[in-house]
């Protein structure tokens, strides 16, 4: 009986517990069932999206706690798109190559200035989408407004981001050094990939502007975690001498090996400037055969009683470049007022002779005159004399043709003045107000390169050996400089002087000892010595072979444009923001040019 009543009592209360638990399921049930078709589902879907959002806020504010305890990064402009997640908006620097300062930078009701949430985030669903699309309006003047500031700022502010990014690689490959030989913890494994990673971000650019927007955004996080790992790195080596130790050993290492890579350059630019491109040589060889295919009768240039008349406007060209003549001949004969009076003489070697004389027959350089000559045809002129006492590597040295100007008063006999032209120089005004110009007794008329912070500076103890007492005696180190490539010669002063003469005693004087480089420049300055009459600087400008700094407003005002250096217009190595005042003389149409693929 008592086993009876104890096993009813046991069921009584099972029972009741089951009620107890399944009666509120029911009913909650089909409250729900009853309102889910109608405005059940809206709710279900509001509360799912103000779960999202609530979620995305707390992330959001996780991530900016993280931020705000490793590198502060400059403040960027955040937006909302739809339902998309948040993204840094870099429109403006991509277009505008700049970067501004935003002003007040949101996203989702959070505060990228303060890191801290809106009021807005406490609002219910309803007022959130309505101050939301109220935002997207006002955003859209304001980032017009951004876009206008940020043109404003500097451009070499952008180059800030890429220069942070290898510091820290520095600083990575500093702290791995460190590591033991063959050690593969999870440091060593951390610090490696995010080296890896910070290089695959930033790939070759050197400033920001290189950086596409998705790579900037991809660079900022990678530069984040790489922060935090170097963080972990300096915990581990907290010996600031051995970093020092290190960071200087691989100072001196990429000292060395940019050193190294300078003179392989510089060797490589100054090999480049003395040979002769592929295209010219074609070009030659073709002028050279349509030459002898003519009969003898044509190969003769036309007006040659003008070769010798005082009363006309001489030029001396000595070069055996046929491109580089025209260029010369062309921009001269464009800018001149009286072409029918300009006579050019172009001197060059025998090779050349044939090539030369055919491009001007075939393109006869309209109303002027032109006529070329072989060196090899001056019998009074010894040219194994100028070899011997010019010993260089540079052919530009040991030419005849670069010492041929100290001859002009015997290769044109009965002329009284003449211009003197580099094959390397573009004429951009008339040069017929040269004869105008007031010699004063003076030989050589010539543009100084005396001033110092110009890029053409010159001294005399650059190039001439003053420690010599003949020198240190006969010429004043603190004489002014001038240039060669576009000088006008009073031929009759010359004879008077006897500065030939002159010429070959310090040539002599400069085999026996060290008095000179090698080249017509220092030379020239010890023959022309006293016989020099600076004229105005804007006759001839120079620096366009090289990075020399030449103001664009000295070129445009400039008569002469001189391509000295190594970097000549003609190369693959010439500077190519002065190339167009070459090219513009060159017919780059010529069948010829095309054939022996020379393009612009």
């Amino acid at each position: 009986m008592r086993l009876f009543r104890k096993c009813t009592r046991i069921f009584i209360i099972l029972c009741l517990f089951a009620v107890s638990v399944t009666t509120p399921i029911l009913l909650l049930s089909s409250h729900r069932l009853r309102h889910l078709g109608s405005d059940g589902s809206k709710e279900f879907v509001g509360d799912l999206s103000i779960i999202k959002q609530r979620l995305e806020v707390r992330a959001l504010n996780a991530v900016q706690q993280e931020e705000g305890r490793s590198v502060k990064e400059p403040i960027l402009d955040v937006y909302r798109d739809g339902d998309q997640s948040s993204a840094v908006s870099l429109d403006s620097i991509d277009k505008n190559d700049s970067v501004g300062k935003p002003e007040n930078a949101s996203l989702s009701g959070i505060d990228v200035t303060t890191h801290a949430p809106k009021k807005e985030s406490q609002q219910s669903l309803p007022e959130q989408k309505v101050a939301t699309t109220r935002e997207k309006e006002k955003s859209r003047p304001e980032e017009v407004q951004r876009g206008q500031n940020v043109q404003s700022h500097p451009r070499r502010a952008l180059d800030e981001k890429v220069k942070e990014v290898k510091d820290q690689l520095i600083r990575a490959k500093a702290f791995l050094n460190f590591v033991p030989p063959g050690s593969n913890s999870n440091f060593v494994k951390e610090i490696k990939l995010r080296i890896k990673d910070l290089e695959r971000a930033v790939g070759e650019a050197t400033k920001d502007s290189d950086l596409s927007r998705s790579y900037v955004s991809r660079a900022i996080q990678k530069m984040k975690a790489m922060d935090s790992t170097l963080l972990k790195a300096s915990k581990l080596f907290p010996e600031c001498s051995a970093m020092v130790k290190k960071l200087r050993a691989m100072t001196y290492n990429a000292e060395e090996q940019l050193r190294s890579q300078k003179n392989q350059a510089s060797f490589l630019v100054n090999l480049a400037g003395r040979t002769t491109p592929k295209g010219l040589h074609c070009l030659s060889m073709r002028l050279t055969t349509e030459y002898f295919s003519l009969p003898p009768e044509e190969q003769e240039l036309p007006d040659q009683h003008k070769f010798q008349d005082p009363d006309l406007y001489h030029f001396a060209v000595f070069s055996d470049n046929v491109l580089a003549c025209s260029a010369v001949v062309n921009s001269t004969v464009s800018t001149a007022r009286v072409p029918e009076k300009i006579v050019f003489h172009i001197v060059t070697d025998s090779l050349n002779l044939p090539a030369m004389t055919m491009w001007f027959l075939s393109n006869p350089p309209g109303k002027a005159t032109i006529q070329i000559q072989s060196i090899d045809k001056f019998d009074w002129l010894s040219n194994k004399y100028i070899l011997q006492k010019q010993e260089s590597l540079d052919p530009r040295y040991t030419s005849p043709l670069n010492h041929l100007r100290f001859y002009l008063p015997d290769i044109f006999p009965s002329l009284n003045k003449i211009v003197l032209l580099d094959h390397d120089v573009v004429v951009k005004r008339d040069l017929t107000g040269l004869w105008r110009i007031n010699m004063k007794g003076k030989v050589n008329g010539a543009v100084e390169t005396c001033l110092e912070g110009e890029p053409t500076f010159r001294r005399m103890d650059m190039f001439i050996n003053f420690t010599d007492p003949l020198v240190a005696k006969r010429f004043d180190v603190k004489s002014c400089t001038w240039a060669f490539g576009m000088n006008i010669f009073d031929l009759q002063e010359w004879r008077k002087r006897n500065l030939t003469a002159l010429y070959h005693k310090y040539l002599e004087l400069g085999s026996d000892r060290p008095l000179m480089k090698a080249g017509t420049l220092p030379i020239g300055w010890m023959t022309f010595y006293k016989h020099t009459r600076a004229i105005d600087r804007r006759w001839h400008v120079l620096g366009l072979g090289y990075e020399s700094g030449v103001r664009l407003n000295e070129i445009e005002q400039a008569a002469v444009i001189h391509y000295d250096g190594v970097m000549k217009p003609w190369l693959e190595i010439g500077l190519q923001k002065f190339k167009p005042y070459w090219k513009k003389h060159v017919w780059y149409e010529h069948p010829y040019l095309q054939q022996c693929n020379i393009h612009e």
